[in-house]
């Protein structure tokens, strides 16, 4: 498939090493040997002893005038609107967790505490090993848009189609509620648990069950899987998604704990997406096991016909559709990244400034939440001017401060110190999913404001790093000016009741607790207050923004 890389590009997205890897802790293998024996065992050993239990779908009570019949126009339209925007947010999602491929039950990330990983690499001991050199190369074929490094354009793509796909299920689910289609997937009796249980021994033993005609009855096993897809598994994706979102988490800590932590909400909400895909490979399978064209008639037409195959034609066409578009997106990921970046700017970017972003974020943690390893991120900087400050202990290091300002300033650390010091202990929440706990030190940004008064036009501050972009240039962002007034916005010269080190960003790093890790510029030469994050750089707001397509606004 055509891509449209520069050298630099082609040698961070097609790595040499490529390998395919899957590691999981041996415990899980308990877990899942557990799960296994409790039911599927249970239900041979059942079967065995005692034969299969009666079918409850052997005997449904006659369709009466208030029962649903039959699948409504809007319905078989939310259905395949539903999975259009499901392929989608699931190959995103892959494209999102290749670059940081390991899941974690506790907030630190240290290396081994995973419980899965997909990458083969071990994190050597003789040299610094950033987040950065984490990321894998995934196949195109699989994610959305694949490659090493497409994080930001994966984002692209998971939350273009997130509002939409939400959007759809609270359609579908007022129009489920205000007629009688709700009977079809919601459970009126706890009879529904033990006639479940017997349809799944039925399954479960491949002996098959009476299987109902879907226009008027489900089972009592599809009911409860139905109502399990739609109103256990959506909701639980939409919370455990909002719990990784540094604005929320910092706001309101007590998300994160539905799932244990941040890290176990990330867990949970790929656990979730191994529900759907194996929901999806469930249902159509047992969608052409038990009648196809006349099921197809059903979520196409709305009809009974078991011979009309017209349904079938037009579903397999909606498919075709989907594996065309998956082209399209590949196409358009590569030939116009630019368009995408912008589409989930004016439609996330939005939604985010209007509600998310004006979250002020509340200190909880306390020193025994620190992490034992905190991954350090970004090249070192490459500037001789740099070198030799950290060569001195930044001695001679002096904070530039200007652009639209009454009063430039140049300040040491000492002068800094001078301004007043604030400490704050936060989650540190990285775009690429690995987050950990630390204390930071240092001025608080409101302070600075205060000394250089910048001009009435002022929105924007942009902070410029002694390092490099990841295709090179100088590394810098913006944020909003209301965003660095909030509770916790410092310039940090501590990490961890030490000086920062130069791994972690020497001689300071900014903190604005409400954003994403990529927007914590490390190495900071200067700052400069401007008009709009349009009038530098690439227009786009930061490096990352201009070379990567990233968020300006990195709420989540």
């Amino acid at each position: 498939m055509f891509t449209n890389f520069n050298a630099a590009e082609q040698a961070v997205h097609f790595p040499a090493d490529r390998r395919l890897f899957l590691g999981i802790k041996p415990y899980i293998f308990v877990v899942i040997g557990i799960l296994l024996l409790a039911t599927v065992g249970v239900a041979w050993l059942q079967y065995l002893v005692w034969g299969l239990p009666a079918d409850p779908s052997a005997s449904f009570a006659p369709v009466t005038e208030a029962d649903p019949k039959g699948f409504p126009w809007w319905l078989c339209l939310s259905h395949w609107v539903n999975f259009f925007f499901l392929i989608i947010i699931i190959r995103s999602g892959l494209s999102i967790l290749a670059d940081h491929p390991r899941l974690y039950w506790n907030n630190d990330c240290t290396p081994d505490s995973e419980w899965i990983k997909f990458t083969p690499l071990k994190i050597p001991d003789n040299k610094i090993w950033t987040a950065k050199d984490e990321a894998r190369y995934l196949s195109p074929v699989v994610g959305l848009p694949g490659y090493r490094h497409t994080v930001g354009l994966a984002r692209c793509w998971h939350f273009i189609n997130v509002p939409f796909f939400l959007l759809n299920g609270v359609v579908f689910s007022v129009l489920l509620f205000t007629t009688n289609q709700w009977k079809r997937l919601v459970p009126v009796s706890w009879q529904i648990l033990p006639d479940s249980w017997n349809v799944f021994v039925h399954y479960a033993t491949l002996n098959m069950p009476v299987e109902p005609n879907g226009f008027y009855h489900y089972n009592a096993l599809q009911q409860l899987s139905y109502f399990g897809v739609v109103f256990i598994l959506a909701p639980v994706a939409m919370l455990s998604g909002m719990a990784m979102s540094p604005a929320i988490e910092n706001r309101f800590h007590w998300l994160p704990k539905l799932f244990g932590n941040r890290q176990g909400a990330r867990s949970v909400h790929f656990l979730v997406m191994l529900a759907y895909l194996a929901f999806i490979v469930i249902h159509v399978s047992m969608v052409a096991a038990t009648g196809l064209v006349r099921n197809m008639n059903h979520i196409i037409h709305g009809t009974d016909s078991p011979t009309d195959t017209s349904g079938l034609y037009i579903g397999l066409g909606f498919i075709l559709f989907i594996v065309a578009f998956g082209f399209f997106a590949h196409w358009l990921s590569w030939r116009r990244p630019r368009l995408l970046q912008k589409i989930e700017a004016f439609i996330n970017g939005t939604l985010w400034k209007l509600s998310i972003n004006k979250f002020k974020p509340e200190i909880y943690y306390s020193p025994k939440d620190i992490s034992p390893y905190f991954w350090a991120n970004g090249k070192i900087p490459e500037s001789e001017e740099w070198r030799n400050m950290a060569a001195d202990g930044f001695k001679d290091y002096k904070l530039k401060v200007g652009g639209l300002v009454d009063n430039p300033v140049e300040l040491s650390i000492t002068d800094l110190i001078n301004l007043g010091k604030e400490q704050n202990i936060t989650m540190h929440h990285c775009i690429q999913g690995w987050s950990g706990i630390a204390e930071w030190g240092g001025v608080p940004i409101k302070a600075l404001v205060e000394l250089v008064k910048p001009h009435a036009n002022v929105t924007t501050v942009a902070f410029y790093s002694f390092g490099e972009g990841l295709y090179g240039g100088t590394y810098y962002d913006t944020h909003t000016l209301d965003n660095c007034m909030k509770p916790a916005s410092i310039l940090a010269w501590e990490m961890n009741y030490e000086p920062l080190t130069p791994a972690y960003g020497a001689p300071l790093r900014l903190r604005i607790e409400n954003q994403l890790g990529y927007k914590m510029v490390k190495w900071i030469a200067r700052v400069d207050f401007v008009e709009s994050h349009e009038t530098i750089g690439k227009g786009f707001g930061g490096k990352n923004e201009d070379d990567e397509y990233f968020d300006l606004i990195a709420n989540t």
